[in-house]
């Protein structure tokens, strides 16, 4: 297994996550960029660079130093709309860790990669001290995510159980192991 650096991403970083996200966005959610759901891809740096809250990682190959997994974190819960008012109301902006962009590169997968940098994300999340929950939700048409997710934490809203399946996201809230 190779040895994968982990960091706090530098400005020097920012092309290569941006690049990971974009080909994820494309490829994995076929949806490719959407401005109101993808702004923090485009300009990371004031996404998560910037505010002290927030922060974006990134794992580097040790081969030739590329970026080839993100994982953001930010202090924005759920928005309502779209998400459910009850989840916005449960997570609030400014309390919530909202983990981002947990996204490794297909042929790097399957490596602890993403567990790795969840887990250096809610270290982050603890150390912050303001935090009272972290979320995330998933597309669970991405292969593997919605497995993921469960293995780190628990469902607290599938909306493909709302009537007409509402989005067809599945909502987390992860242990932050204090």
């Amino acid at each position: 297994m190779r040895h994968y650096s982990i960091r706090a991403a530098s400005p020097d970083d920012l092309e290569g996550a941006r690049a990971v996200m974009l080909d994820t966005v494309y490829r994995d959610f076929g949806t490719g960029y959407v401005p109101r759901w993808h702004g923090d891809i485009i300009d990371p740096a004031a996404a998560y660079l910037a505010p002290a809250r927030h922060t974006l990682l990134v794992a580097l190959d040790p081969r030739d130093g590329e970026v080839v997994a993100t994982a953001a974190l930010d202090s924005r819960g759920p928005a309502h709309p779209p998400n459910p008012r009850a989840l916005a109301e449960r997570y609030p902006s400014g309390e919530t860790a909202q983990l981002r962009r947990v996204y490794v590169r297909p042929e790097h997968r399957r490596r602890g990669l993403a567990r790795r940098l969840v887990h250096e994300l809610l270290a982050f999340a603890a150390a912050d001290g303001d935090y009272r929950a972290v979320y995330l939700h998933t597309d669970p048409a991405v292969p593997g995510a919605e497995d993921f997710w469960r293995s780190l934490g628990k469902v607290v809203h599938d909306e493909r159980e709302e009537p007409g399946g509402g989005q067809e996201i599945v909502h987390f809230e992860i242990p932050m192991g204090r």
